[in-house]
């Protein structure tokens, strides 16, 4: 197919979906077409991967659940996304525009931008593939041949489920109740520390029987686990719009899984990333209900300059009153509070990250450099660059 012609077919797709398509030949971009402003295009967060892709149709679901979708035709390759299922906070949206080095002016059209972008579910992107191979290569391919063919048809395995829990012998039950409890308790209290203890130790469990196949009961001891744990990381403070959204991302990047040991590795991610959600909500002790909505703010602010009367606007309360029950129902100053939960981010960023030291100052809505690397070592001992050094030992 000619070059002007997939150009046309490129438009034509972005235009009726309203996500982002790109034309590369080799590793070169042609044409990028997007109803979308976007100051830096998010696929550069996701490029290698996305260029690795070799087969006719193919996707790729990063960490923050955004898929990107793949169409290879000889040397050419037709790019679609980002997009996924439900909508980011704004807070992720300017922890990506932090990573793509977007300057700080320049962030708020960036978070408008991706939130124009359509929101489109895996199942609607992998049909847009197949029917875009079909046009290109002239293939004619279905859902089952992109994910394996599983059965996922769920009241039919949940009747298969009912059926076979009589053939579950009472100790392998009780076992698995056993671990599923510790699991769901560590959640819930935020202890993070616990989970890795646990999983550096924990019993052998066999699943309960659930499918006919061995794929089909790795998704659908995902899809029960997770469950159980949105609904115990609330338990424990987490915002229930975050828990259910992440939820509903985690259960079909799950569906489309075809190896059993990426579903084991996305459990073990799943159980971490909800710990640690309430992990930074409780903060070691049982939560008040102010507790919780004072964190669930600051987790959703952590890119902004974030003050007491910011926090009592929002929560329609008087400064003073604010400060005081926060004081009394936390064991903290909210100010305090507030620069703990800046410095653990910037530590994970550190970390994590090759950002400079002046970056994430930025990034972290401190006055200057001078100012966040005060904090920093007055809250950790160490200036941002030693902290860097040693984690990198």
């Amino acid at each position: 197919m000619k070059t002007d012609d997939l150009n046309y077919l490129c438009a034509s797709i972005g235009n009726l979906s309203g996500v982002p398509v790109r034309l590369y030949d080799r590793d070169k971009l042609l044409i990028c077409h997007s109803m979308a402003a976007l100051p830096a295009d998010p696929i550069r967060l996701d490029l290698s991967a996305v260029m690795a892709i070799q087969s006719h149709v193919g996707y790729h679901i990063n960490s923050r659940f955004y898929c990107y979708g793949v169409v290879v035709h000889d040397t050419r390759r037709i790019v679609i996304g980002p997009s996924r299922l439900t909508a980011s906070q704004d807070q992720e949206l300017r922890e990506m525009a932090f990573q793509l080095d977007i300057p700080a002016d320049d962030v708020p059209e960036f978070v408008l931008g991706m939130k124009q972008i359509s929101q489109m579910p895996l199942e609607g992107m992998m049909q847009m593939l197949c029917a875009v191979n079909f046009v290109v290569n002239g293939e004619k391919l279905t859902l089952n041949d992109m994910v394996g063919g599983t059965d996922n048809a769920f009241g039919l395995e949940e009747a298969r489920a009912e059926r076979r829990m009589a053939e579950e012998t009472p100790e392998t039950l009780h076992n698995s109740l056993a671990v599923e409890q510790t699991i769901m308790n560590i959640i819930r209290k935020g202890d993070v520390a616990a989970l890795e203890a646990f999983v550096g130790n924990a019993p052998a469990v066999r699943p309960g029987v659930m499918a006919a196949d061995q794929l089909r009961q790795a998704k659908n001891t995902f899809i029960a686990a997770i469950t159980q744990a949105s609904r115990s990381a609330i338990r424990g403070g987490m915002d229930v719009e975050d828990a259910l959204s992440a939820s509903d991302a985690y259960i079909r990047q799950c569906e489309m899984m075809t190896d059993i040991h990426q579903i084991t590795m996305l459990h073990y991610d799943m159980v971490l990333y909800y710990t640690r959600q309430v992990q930074r909500i409780r903060m070691g002790h049982y939560p008040t209900e102010l507790v919780i909505q004072v964190a669930n703010y600051v987790q959703h602010h952590l890119s902004e300059p974030i003050t007491t009367d910011r926090i009592a606007e929002h929560l329609f309360l008087s400064r003073q009153h604010l400060s005081r029950r926060f004081t009394k129902e936390a064991g903290i100053p909210l100010a305090a509070f507030v620069r703990n939960e800046k410095v653990e981010e910037a530590k994970r960023l550190l970390r994590y990250t090759d950002k400079s030291v002046m970056a994430i100052s930025t990034y972290l809505g401190f006055s200057s450099q001078g100012h966040f690397s005060g904090v920093f070592k007055e809250a950790t001992g160490m200036t941002p660059g030693e902290y860097r050094d040693k984690k990198h030992e």
